[in-house]
């Protein structure tokens, strides 16, 4: 068998594993787990103290280390033993306590768990037994991921997206537009380091993975268990399964170490290649679960391709129109090759776009989620782009109009027969034997589409950085499944709080009433809104605005709304609200520079 066929042979195999381990995993889910319920139930009195504590999801959940921790009123674990998935449930959680619960008071439930779409999430509720604390309960949980490794990870996420984009786009660019890239030493160098960024990605990923998923900090990296654990979990495996592919390509390289070889076997494997990276992402992350995953995941290999070969060839196309020898400039049939190739992958991107953000959405009302926002960024950065798109493919049709042959030369008419020879020419008769006809300036047509090209790849890096946001974020869709989950029928979805204000400030807007609303008003995320009104009912706009909740019983937080300006009111919908009760809202408003007061009232927050 020839080196060609054992390699294909081989990426055979790699890709028969991936989709055998990991499809078989991707069953219908939210994006992110979402806690349904739990006994004991939250906030609640119970006269026994319980065996044992357990917690349900709304979609099968990873247990990490600690996973589910329960403590008393004084801050000290009651867990004994590690939590496992109950009665064999995926989406079921139960941990033992130890011989009953000898103290009365108020316990803290802290949770952890993996989604099935390979994130983190985390959160906290409380029980009591025989009656409520009246010190308070213990603090609730730490955030899902230790916040150095999730900048870590956060990075070699951003770093592994653009690498794509280069290995992709380059090789797209040298087979299909101009082969004569290959030659260009600032490609080479760029497909090299694009190469490398992704394999150093990948490895760093694969060491943070097991932190990632316990909660521990970077000191985690080091432990085995915790790799062993990220190896043999659907993301490890995917990484994994990566860096193969990585090695594959390398091997592909040494093989056209002389030259890119165009034939069709090379096609063919950089093809099956380019799909098995892509499929590498598209098998551990959103597309994985929820609603119609083999649509999802053929959708999201396409999106991402056609993102590789649109911002991939403007890096490389940006690159030869600069770096490019004078002897080997980068033809005008290139450049229009590549502009037929990148509205193709715009195409591409447009269809899967539209169907992947319904999916991801599932509804306008979405769009104000921290999800719909950035989806929304990035539909605008892409129009953007496809301004840029329009001024290159203009200086592009320019270029195709620039004539290829050398200037041509128009005679001087001379007297034939007895005119005098040494007469000087006539001046009306036309431009002199050496002469030339000016014609347009193509490295004025180059000027023109390396700047509209560098806009659209600045502009393109941003699309790569909210492109990578979006895939860490919950979807809007697993939003709306939290605020359900809290809803209980026959129980109003809104609660609205009057608080009365007065600054001492000049004008309507030193006095007034703040309206402020929880939806649903119960534990969980909550939407809030916050306006400030006049005597007569009228809005008031009030250039600053701040609320915090403290659960009046035992405490608990301050915790912060994290209000933003809404061009009308004030809003947010992070607020997390873990435990039912007297919460005590604390509001500042700020009607002047100089002019300001802090109020409080309280609000009942209800399972």
């Amino acid at each position: 068998m020839t080196q060609g066929g054992q390699l294909a042979r081989a990426l055979l195999v790699v890709l028969a594993v991936l989709a055998g381990v990991l499809l078989a995993g991707a069953a219908p889910a939210s994006a992110h787990a979402v806690l349904t319920g739990s006994d004991p139930r939250t906030d609640t009195v119970v006269e026994t103290e319980p065996k044992q504590v357990t917690v349900t999801f709304n979609e099968s959940v990873g247990l990490p280390e600690d996973s589910l921790r329960v403590l008393d009123p004084d801050g000290r674990p009651v867990t004994a033993g590690d939590p496992t998935h109950a009665d064999g449930k995926k989406d079921t959680v139960r941990v033992r306590l130890t011989g009953g619960l000898k103290q009365q008071g108020t316990y803290t439930v802290s949770w952890r768990a993996i989604s099935a779409d390979s994130h983190a999430v985390s959160g906290a509720f409380y029980f009591s037994v025989g009656a409520p604390s009246q010190t308070g309960a213990a603090a609730a949980g730490d955030s899902a991921v230790d916040s150095a490794v999730d900048v870590l990870y956060g990075i070699g996420r951003y770093v592994a997206y653009a690498a794509l984009a280069l290995l992709i786009g380059i090789a797209v660019f040298a087979l299909a537009c101009w082969p004569g890239a290959a030659s260009v030493r600032g490609v080479r160098r760029l497909f090299m380091a694009g190469w490398w960024a992704l394999l150093g990605s990948t490895v760093v990923l694969l060491l943070v993975r097991g932190p990632y998923a316990s909660g521990d900090g970077l000191r985690g990296i080091l432990d085995p268990q915790l790799l062993g654990n990220a190896v043999g979990s659907r993301p490890g495996i995917a990484l994994l399964v990566r860096l193969a592919l990585l090695l594959l390509v390398a091997l592909l390289l040494r093989r056209g170490r002389s030259g890119w070889k165009v034939d069709r076997r090379t096609v063919a494997v950089g093809a099956v290649l380019a799909v098995g990276l892509a499929g590498t992402w598209a098998t551990s992350e959103h597309a994985s679960t929820g609603i119609q995953v083999p649509v999802a995941m053929v959708s999201s290999v396409l999106h991402l391709l056609a993102m590789a070969v649109w911002l991939g060839g403007l890096t490389t196309l940006l690159v030869a129109l600069v770096r490019a020898p004078a002897d080997d400039p980068l033809p005008s049939a290139a450049v229009a090759r590549f502009s037929r190739l990148a509205l193709a992958s715009v195409a591409v991107l447009a269809a899967t776009g539209v169907y992947l953000s319904w999916r991801g959405l599932g509804s306008w009302e979405a769009f104000t989620t921290p999800y719909g926002r950035a989806l929304a960024l990035k539909v605008g950065a892409v129009g953007l782009m496809l301004v840029a798109a329009w001024y290159s493919r203009s200086w592009t049709r320019r270029l195709l109009r620039v004539p290829q042959a050398e200037p041509v030369s128009v005679p001087v008419p001379v007297t034939v027969g007895g005119g005098d020879q040494s007469s000087p020419p006539d001046r009306t008769a036309g431009p002199g034997p050496d002469s030339a006809v000016p014609g347009p300036d193509p490295e004025a047509h180059r000027r023109g589409l390396r700047k509209s090209v560098l806009a659209e790849v600045l502009i393109g890096v941003v699309v790569l950085v909210v492109t990578t946001v979006l895939t860490g974020s919950q979807q809007g869709r697993a939003d709306a499944e939290t605020v359900a989950a809290s809803r209980v029928p026959g129980r109003p979805n809104v609660v609205l709080t009057m608080v009365p204000y007065d600054t001492g400030g000049p004008g309507p807007a030193g006095s007034g009433t703040l309206a402020i609303t929880l939806e649903p008003g119960r534990v969980g995320r909550n939407v809030v809104q916050a306006v400030a009104l006049d005597a007569g009912g009228e809005t008031i706009p009030v250039p600053e605005l701040r609320l915090t909740v403290t659960y009046a019983a035992n405490a608990g937080g301050p915790l912060d709304a994290d209000l933003a300006n809404q061009s009308g009111y004030w809003g947010s919908d992070t607020l997390n609200l873990p435990v039912a009760g007297t919460w005590t809202l604390r509001v500042t408003v700020r009607t002047s520079d100089i002019d300001q007061v802090t109020v409080e009232k309280t609000v009942e927050v209800t399972r």
